[in-house]
């Protein structure tokens, strides 16, 4: 299992305090498959900058089109490029992964045979992994779910990430989350005010 899916699957098991963005998880997953590149040593970061490393086949699918996505010029792409660029509807591709490969359910009413739309977690090794890897309160983990409201918010006896290029990673990560946020809080002023208007004539 990698971070990403990992992370998808806590996000599906656990839940959050508040309804998770599909965007919010885009950009969430886009900053794990950094992370597990950077672990793979498919690419290193210098400052901000993600620098490609020698081609390889991975053995994850998703994070073997990820690292054949990495921009190979210079200078390079920064991380928040990255985040906004692979982000882009990131979460439905890795949601179809893992229904293709069974992990992943469509719930259908008992007496009526009709897809709902509600999705169920099967019972699997990778579901146990990522569930093991969550009780024990794995410190890149937690902070990608944080990112996205899962979880408490870490104290000041938990383990700190060590890994300058992974704090880099997720201080991009929480920026972009809050920059996506911030366009939703404008959207919806925007709309209210757009109604204000037509309700005023």
């Amino acid at each position: 299992m990698t971070t990403p899916r990992d992370l998808l699957t806590v996000t599906l098991d656990v839940g959050s305090s508040r309804p998770v963005e599909r965007g919010d998880l885009s950009l969430v997953l886009a900053g794990a498959e950094v992370i597990d590149l950077v672990g793979a040593q498919a690419l290193t970061l210098e400052g901000d900058r993600i620098v490609p490393g020698a081609r390889w086949t991975l053995s994850d699918r998703l994070l073997d089109e990820a690292a054949g996505a990495l921009v190979r010029q210079e200078p390079y792409e920064s991380v928040d490029d990255w985040l906004w660029r692979r982000g882009r509807g990131l979460s439905d591709v890795y949601l179809a992964a893992l229904e293709s490969e069974g992990q992943l359910t469509r719930q259908r009413r008992r007496w009526i045979p009709v897809d709902t739309g509600r999705t169920a977690l099967a019972d699997s090794p990778e579901r146990r992994h990522a569930a093991d890897r969550w009780a024990s309160g794995e410190p890149v983990l937690a902070a990608l779910a944080g990112a996205l409201g899962i979880g408490e918010p870490p104290d000041e006896g938990s383990p700190e990430i060590a890994d300058d290029s992974v704090v880099t990673v997720l201080a991009a990560v929480n920026d972009a989350v809050m920059e996506l946020e911030a366009v939703r809080q404008r959207r919806v002023i925007e709309e209210a005010a757009y109604d204000n208007i037509w309700r005023g004539q």
